[in-house]
């Protein structure tokens, strides 16, 4: 009977090792650089691969970071993504960066999630309040007041957001951990979806009335990453 439990826990411990990484699968070469021409390639994560004999110093380069974005939105915010899409050579390496813009007095970047990724923000310039909700049935707030040189970790799948609580224009920078980490903004994708949710749906989740609810989705969801 023991032997039994423990083939059964070692079928399940097996079963379930493929859903416990944190981040993309490790590489099995030194770099899969991306390319949109499956001519002569091999379809590696989601993207097709250069010859390596091909890459080039540009594959893994991007150049700008350094530029101010313009924050005259909405939410007050600009999210600059530096992923696969930006740098083919980050294909099947596991990782991305975001530079993060802030208008002065509220600039927001708003509540969201990365179904891919943990992040690990940096304030470069200015004053952030941010902070994560931890997972039902708990659903706790953890914040904190960020300032230059300051680092926070939102952990992988949380709804979090930064919220510029300066006079100045506020500036940060994001790692992810994930070539392709993928954003949802909570109200754009509750409010603002392809096509409408049904309000009744909405009405009873949020405990709002209807007439709030039409609303809310008739108003234009800014997308700023």
């Amino acid at each position: 009977m023991k032997t039994a439990h423990f083939i059964l826990v070692f079928c399940l411990l097996a079963l379930a090792s493929p859903f416990a990484y944190a981040s993309d699968p490790s590489p099995l070469q030194d770099f899969c650089v991306a390319i949109n021409d499956p001519k002569d390639a091999v379809f590696v994560n989601g993207k097709f691969c250069k010859d390596p004999k091909l890459a080039k110093a540009q594959d893994f380069y991007y150049s700008g970071l350094n530029i101010p974005r313009n924050t005259s939105n909405p939410v007050g915010s600009t999210v600059t993504p530096v992923n696969v899409a930006q740098i083919p050579g980050l294909n099947t390496l596991g990782i991305s960066l975001v530079r993060i813009d802030y208008a002065p007095n509220g600039g927001l970047n708003p509540p969201h999630t990365h179904p891919r990724a943990t992040e690990i923000l940096v304030v470069v310039e200015g004053t952030l309040y941010v902070g994560f909700v931890t997972s039902n049935t708990d659903n706790r707030l953890i914040t904190k007041v960020l300032y230059p040189g300051d680092v926070f970790v939102f952990p992988i799948g949380l709804i979090h957001f930064q919220f510029n609580v300066g006079k100045t224009n506020t500036v940060a920078f994001a790692a992810l951990s994930s070539q392709n980490p993928g954003v949802i903004t909570v109200a754009n994708a509750v409010f603002g979806s392809n096509p409408p949710m049904n309000p009744d749906v909405l009405v009873k989740a949020f405990q709002l009335d209807k007439n709030v609810v039409k609303n809310l989705q008739s108003k234009f969801w800014w997308a700023n990453n």
